[in-house]
């Protein structure tokens, strides 16, 4: 017998055995960003060192008022971002832990699961080197968690709020952070 001619979809995240798949937590979105505050060169840099990191092209972050003390517009591109999604983000988020030497401090996890925590330089990742022309550059790091079924909040059409099932909580984080990437969390 021969496979169906459609493509299948991709098989759900590993869950214990004789637990449902689809009730399993896992990365929603990664979202890197790298704000210096001014335009120029040094947000050029920036996007260069996202590039870099997350193989990724970044898009340009802009600000949202006029602060006349920072000499700050509002609408001018003050920093960059890259969302990644999928194996693109897993890939990173392991990248970004080896970085940190595997370690995560639990009081950065939130209620909702979601956690953020910072690199204070590009070159603590694995095979970059520094690079005098770009200089010092660290990246803020956000990772939104949740399960299948969490679009629904985001749909264009009947878009509802995202029921207490579909939330994941800060200790089921916590147990894929240390059984999916080998972290440890310090308390």
């Amino acid at each position: 017998m021969s496979a169906p001619p459609f493509a299948a979809a991709a098989p759900p995240p590993a869950s214990p055995p004789g637990a449902n798949p689809y009730r399993a937590v896992r990365v929603i979105k990664v979202v890197v960003n790298a704000g210096v505050g001014e335009s120029g060169e040094p947000r050029t840099k920036a996007e260069k060192v996202l590039k870099m990191v997350t193989h990724q092209k970044p898009v340009a972050t802009r600000s949202h008022s006029t602060n006349r003390d920072f000499g700050i517009r509002q609408g001018q591109e003050i920093g960059a971002k890259v969302t990644l999604r999928g194996d693109a983000a897993m890939d990173f988020l392991r990248r970004a832990f080896e970085a940190r030497d595997k370690q995560f401090d639990v009081d950065s996890i939130d209620r909702n699961g979601n956690f953020s925590f910072g690199i204070a330089d590009y070159t603590d990742f694995s095979g970059q080197k520094y690079d005098p022309a770009i200089g010092i550059h660290g990246m803020d790091i956000a990772v939104e968690m949740g399960r299948a079924g969490h679009r629904i909040r985001n749909r264009r059409l009947q878009t509802r709020p995202l029921p207490k099932a579909l939330r994941s909580t800060k200790e089921e984080t916590r147990h894929f952070l240390v059984s999916t990437l080998g972290v440890t969390l310090l308390e």
